[in-house]
């Protein structure tokens, strides 16, 4: 599976428009079963400092911005990859499945109040239609998938999951690791020129479907492929909740 990925970034990665910061492939080699690839070193690359400073999180909006209007409709050169809307392989349905009991609530973590569970399950049921689009997403626009230059600049890597929705979307995740960092998620996306127009109720519904996933995932049992995956997850589905309970003035 972890070879398909790389086969298929590269095959992602050389058909991004020229004008979108990602470092680009030069070379793939395959050899029984194993795939390398080789993609341009970033001047001075690492990654953004943790937690985010402003200067860093502007230039990874910055390079989202141009990226974005790249990719505000489908370009030509990536119609062969196969890009589907962004949950067509299954739907974002974890609160509302803990509230009808369909998965134990024994999964989530101790600290979650099981008292937000309806009126969560109700944000949850608006995510698809909250975020339905045209555009291409990145679709795992994190910290660790952004490169700093020398120059200060932002660099967008790890072009592995792209599909279609609405091109605020991949601000989400971005922007709640921002939140727990404290600074203001909320003004920071609703300023951002993806965000025009997007209503507190959409952002809301996309806040509650990303952190019903990460932390019903979180909570399965430990991954061989991937040993620190729950725990990131777990993270993850935090972060978006707090952003989410702070919007709503929730208290927990």
């Amino acid at each position: 599976m972890i070879a398909d990925c790389y086969r298929r970034e590269a095959s992602i990665n050389q058909a991004l428009p020229a004008q979108i910061p990602a470092p680009r492939l030069q070379w793939m080699e395959e050899h029984d079963g194993w795939v390398v690839i080789g993609i341009d070193a970033v001047d001075g690359g690492r990654l953004p400092a943790t937690p985010w400073s402003a200067d860093e999180l502007t230039a990874t909006l910055n390079a989202y911005t141009i990226t974005a209007e790249a990719l505000s409709a489908p370009p030509a050169s990536l119609q062969h990859v196969g890009l589907r809307p962004v949950g067509d392989d299954g739907d974002f349905a974890d609160w509302r499945n803990l509230a009808r009991g369909a998965t134990p609530t024994d999964v989530l973590p101790a600290w979650m109040p099981l008292g937000l569970l309806d009126g969560l399950a109700s944000l949850e049921s608006g995510w698809r239609e909250a975020v339905a689009g045209n555009a291409v997403l990145h679709h795992d626009l994190r910290q660790d998938n952004v490169l700093i230059d020398a120059s200060g600049a932002a660099w967008i890597c790890d072009w592995n999951w792209p599909c279609l929705g609405a091109s605020w979307f991949d601000l989400v995740l971005l922007l709640a690791t921002a939140h727990a960092d404290g600074h203001d998620a909320t003004s920071l996306f609703t300023q951002h020129p993806t965000a025009r127009g997007v209503a507190d109720e959409q952002l809301d519904a996309a806040l509650a479907a990303l952190s019903g996933f990460f932390l019903t995932a979180g909570g399965q049992p430990p991954a061989d492929w991937s040993p620190h995956i729950r725990q990131h997850q777990t993270w993850c589905g935090e972060v978006t909740l707090r952003w989410l309970a702070d919007r709503r003035g929730w208290a927990f």
